[in-house]
């Protein structure tokens, strides 16, 4: 689809700048599949009304066609080396400590700042970025998201996580070092990955430890195929209290079902969030496969689902699309369309310390428009995107979908270039991805 500059609220094409406190979202459907009028005042809902009752205050968009959710979040990202595929560059988890420089930190910044855009586009308007914190890596990395989460305020959140190496062993003492140098660097969150330490509970240990001395959540990478080790997690993260994600864990799928349900048991009483990659692993983990979401949501785990890896090394392909994320949920692993977009919006923002959003009066202003009349087929053919962050459209996506008229045929067997020759999908009555309106054509 070629690039475009799109009408934003109020006709201007300059893009998401400072502009009036109120937007009036009009004749957008709802989940339940009533047709509203909702007016935003300020990062707020300030009231849901039928469609055409609340009159024409502050700046108004046309949404008719449209159906309004809460925004999305991206709980498992890999921006520090996102977008690394296509150019050959060393960036990737498994590069050696020799080669982990290969990527400058401008670099780092400027594709974690383009990965970041890019889901936001799709309508994620918080990201959860995860970045290595080795005695290979160093702290550029981490310094340079950071900077890219700074940069992009007022179009989306950003936080990162510190992920460190091996914090027991020999190389303990420095990872545990360069790991509280992440925190006081700036790191929202701490992580690890207690697969690749010779200690894997001390390793998870090391991680709450020094997260209860910041006061700061955690977030350990693992692939979860071992069930004894899963129970010492489940017991040392239930001390911790609330805060402890733990993912993607593919490996609980290839555990027998006893063994993955009483895991899911254990975490469930824990309070553990899982955070599955229904896109496929990442290379900080050795399995690609998808944690068991149906088991996982019997069982009382709160599960969310990202993306993981974007376009690097362990995966050249990648959307980094949380509609896909829950999309897949539905078409592969057997849940609902409601529950699979829990998954990558409310539990994802729970897990990420995010207050709730309802399309209510009183709900933060993060909403999603996509083209389309109900959920499933939203997940289906999201191509049309409108994205709300504090009260503000960030960014916009449009399509059209258009169809040769049947039987048409230029004298010569040329290009018809009447553009009525494009109706039959009108004549048919046939959906289209975009219309010409009052709210522009998208």
């Amino acid at each position: 689809m070629p690039d475009s500059r799109p009408q934003w609220p109020g006709g201007s094409t300059a893009g998401p700048g400072p502009g009036p406190s109120t937007l009036l979202l009009s004749g957008v459907r709802l989940s339940d599949g009533r047709t509203a009028d909702v007016l935003i005042d300020g990062r707020r809902i300030e009231s849901v009304g039928t469609a055409g009752s609340l009159g024409t205050q502050g700046t108004r968009l046309d949404l008719r066609g449209y159906l309004l959710l809460p925004a999305p979040a991206e709980p498992h990202a890999h921006s520090d080396t996102a977008l690394t595929a296509s150019t050959g560059q060393i960036g990737a988890h498994s590069a050696s400590p020799g080669q982990a420089g290969a990527l400058t930190a401008d670099d780092v910044r400027r594709r974690a700042t383009e990965a970041a855009l890019l889901q936001l586009s799709h309508g994620a308007t918080a990201l959860r970025a995860q970045v290595r914190v080795t005695t290979g890596t160093g702290l550029a990395p981490l310094d340079a998201v950071l900077e890219a989460g700074r940069s992009l305020r007022g179009l989306m959140d950003l936080t990162v996580v510190a992920v460190s190496g091996p914090l027991t062993g020999r190389a303990g003492a420095d990872g545990l070092a360069l790991l509280r140098d992440a925190v006081d660097r700036g790191a929202d969150v701490v992580g690890g990955r207690p697969d690749l330490d010779p200690d894997p509970g001390g390793h998870a240990e090391a991680v709450l430890g020094l997260a209860a001395g910041h006061g700061l959540p955690v977030d350990l990478h693992t692939d979860a195929d071992d069930p004894a080790l899963l129970a010492r997690f489940a017991a040392t993260a239930g001390a911790f209290g609330p805060g402890v994600s733990l993912g993607p864990c593919g490996g609980l799928s290839r555990l027998p079902e006893d063994m993955a349900a009483a895991a899911a048991d254990r975490l469930a009483a824990a309070g553990v969030t899982v955070v599955c990659l229904p896109q496929g692993g990442c290379a900080g983990s050795r399995l690609r496969d998808t944690a068991p979401a149906g088991l996982l949501r019997a069982a009382g785990v709160r599960l969310a689902a990202g993306s993981g890896a974007l376009r690097d090394a362990a995966r050249p392909v990648g959307r980094g699309d949380p509609l896909e994320a829950a999309y897949l949920l539905a078409a592969q692993h057997g849940l609902d369309a409601a529950a699979a977009y829990d998954a990558v919006s409310a539990t994802a923002r729970a897990a990420m310390g995010l207050p709730e959003v309802r399309v209510e009066a009183g709900s933060p202003a993060e909403l999603l428009a996509v083209r389309g009349d109900d959920l499933p087929g939203a997940l289906s053919l999201a191509y049309s995107r409108i994205v709300v962050h504090r009260g503000r459209v960030v960014a916009r996506t449009g399509a059209v979908r258009e169809y040769r008229a049947h039987g048409d045929r230029a004298p010569g067997g040329g290009a018809v270039r009447d553009a009525s020759a494009w109706g039959t999908a009108g004549v048919l009555g046939l959906p289209r991805q975009g219309r010409t309106g009052p709210g522009g054509e998208l």
